[in-house]
């Protein structure tokens, strides 16, 4: 065991029955069960992994065991060598050219020889593009595969996959519901959401798992509508315009990026 280890977090949603599945594969990325909090239809399950020393901490960590004068001689020295990078810098700017020369004003640049100003040029407005195609969201109504993506009921199939790198980047639209949500790590006001397709329900799912991680419900969601709540949570139906972002096939959660949220 390393001493004074510290630790970083993650949870993943699991469907009930197929825990065991998903804890095999998380340790074999060197993961560990921390906790698990089972639902109706999920289990949330917490793993743990000692943070691995990088570079930067490790040599943080050995300035800071150094004798009080020696971090002072190092700093001394740094402050040396950055003052000898920008006096070179200054030196060499200097040294690239003789003295500038005075430029006409633009009164005088525009002048005849006659002393007349010279006529402006006429400038065009910049034409205002159209937008195009990929510009307008995806919906069930306008893309066949994003209606067959929110029909299924098995989040682990592989066209899960193929639709985020497919459309990775683009915007889609549909109804959804808040299947799950919690704290993201220690934060009290920021959350991971899973969010379901179509209409919430105890008893079955649909759609893949999708995810708004780390975000914050006043900032990050963009509640729009006519009747905005002070607070959403399990169980809600939502109205999500969303950006597709990337799909861990090891989690099974397919992330978005909030555009817009409206409670249906």
């Amino acid at each position: 065991m390393v001493d004074d280890a510290q630790y970083e977090f993650t949870s993943v949603q699991a469907i009930r029955g197929s825990e065991a599945k998903t804890i095999a594969k998380w340790e074999k990325d060197g993961w560990e069960v921390d906790s698990r909090n089972q639902g109706v239809l999920r289990t949330e399950l917490t793993f743990r992994r000692v943070k691995p020393t990088t570079f930067g901490t490790a040599a943080l960590a050995a300035f800071r065991r150094l004798d009080r004068k020696v971090q002072l001689l190092a700093v001394s020295a740094a402050a040396l060598v950055l003052l000898g990078i920008l006096v070179g810098v200054v030196v060499g700017t200097q040294g690239s050219g003789g003295p500038s020369q005075p430029t006409a004003s633009a009164t005088e640049a525009d002048a005849g020889t006659g002393g007349e100003l010279a006529q402006e040029p006429v400038v065009s407005s910049p034409a205002v593009p159209t937008p195009s195609a990929e510009d307008e969201p995806l919906t069930v109504e306008n893309n066949a595969d994003l209606a067959a993506l929110v029909a299924i009921t098995d989040a682990s199939v592989p066209a899960v996959g193929e639709f985020a790198a497919t459309y990775r980047g683009r915007t889609i639209e549909f109804d959804g519901n808040i299947a799950y949500l919690n704290n993201h790590g220690d934060y009290t006001t920021r959350y991971d959401i899973l969010i379901g397709a179509g209409d919430y329900s105890e008893t079955s799912t649909a759609g893949p798992n999708f995810q708004f991680q780390d975000v914050n419900i006043t900032n990050d969601l963009h509640l729009t509508g006519s009747n905005i709540p002070d607070t959403i949570g399990t169980g809600d139906n939502l109205r999500i315009v969303a950006r597709v972002v990337d799909y861990n096939s090891t989690q099974e959660l397919f992330f978005l990026e909030p555009i817009s949220t409206s409670v249906r």
